[in-house]
């Protein structure tokens, strides 16, 4: 950031005043862009749409089966591809929720501070 800041001096020298650049200025009002894990770009209510969000009823029951069958251990190969790709999709869902709820948090506490 010092690359990104000038100081603004009287005529004698003293410094009394500070001149950033505006990038240097949106990471100090705006400090969730610093944290990496945030959602920035998405409105409050987006971020609660997306921290409430589930699995489909469909994909959910298909995800039991599946689990059903693998406990019996009685997956095909085809199976268990499709139940890895429904655990990972659940597993990204998870992480995402997760980021809004904090990003959620985050705003919470910002607005508190502010």
């Amino acid at each position: 950031m010092s690359d990104s800041l000038r100081y603004i001096t009287d005529n004698t020298g003293k410094q009394i005043g500070v001149l950033l650049d505006l990038d240097a200025y949106h990471q100090l009002t705006h400090p969730l862009l610093n944290d990496r894990q945030c959602l920035i770009g998405l409105s409050r209510e987006e971020l609660l749409v997306l921290a409430n969000c589930k699995i489909s009823p469909a994909e959910q029951s298909r995800l039991d089966e599946l689990l059903a069958k693998n406990t019996e251990a009685q997956l095909s190969s085809t199976e268990t591809s499709e139940l890895d790709r429904i655990l990972a999709e659940a597993d990204h869902l998870m992480v995402l929720k997760a980021r809004a709820l904090y990003t959620l948090k985050r705003l919470d506490e910002h607005t508190i501070a502010s």
